[in-house]
């Protein structure tokens, strides 16, 4: 008699947490991507989706707005063989969450190093004048370079930023005392 009486309490627990698994809310300017017995099966868009229990799952969760990055500080020779310790921000968005999840294991290391390693090969094509002269195609070059690797991880590159580019002690004395 008390299994009896236990069977339905049992069944009904159990059909609350397949009804509370069942149901996924997407929150505005994100996205889910969804993998069903290990393999990539849709993405979810902002909204409520129903999944199915212990066979689907959340394997990546996206969000799709405007993101910055701190690129590293990081010292480049210039042309004349000059030392310039230079710093940058990057500012990025997800396009594709089914590629930001599969396309790369972790797109946000590939784009730094990326930037880091572009903006040493611009740089070192300049002389240390230009560097400070031509800030906007130092940005315009790393953006395009950045944004042709970034398509095959999902990832569209809006823009990037020179935050400071500050050349060694010595050559900081010499410009000071020419303007003097």
């Amino acid at each position: 008699m008390e299994l009896l009486f236990s069977l339905p309490i049992v069944l009904l627990i159990a059909v609350i947490i397949f009804g509370f698994k069942s149901f996924v809310v997407v929150p505005q300017q994100e996205a889910f991507v969804v993998e069903r017995l290990g393999r990539f099966h849709k993405t979810l868009n902002p909204g409520l989706s129903i999944l199915i229990p212990f066979i689907d799952r959340l394997a990546y969760k996206h969000t799709l707005k405007e993101i910055p990055l701190d690129v590293p500080s990081q010292v480049c020779i210039t042309r004349d063989n000059t030392q310039l310790t230079v710093d940058g921000i990057i500012y990025f968005q997800v396009t594709d969450p089914k590629l930001a999840s599969y396309g790369s294991s972790n797109y946000i290391m590939a784009i730094t190093q990326l930037a880091q390693t572009t903006l040493r090969s611009v740089i070192g094509r300049m002389e240390l004048d230009k560097t400070f002269e031509e800030r906007d195609d130092i940005n315009r070059t790393v953006v395009a370079s950045l944004d042709q690797a970034a398509v095959s991880w999902g990832v569209k590159v809006l823009r990037y930023e020179i935050k400071d580019l500050v050349p060694p002690q010595e050559i900081l004395r010499s410009m000071q005392a020419q303007i003097t």
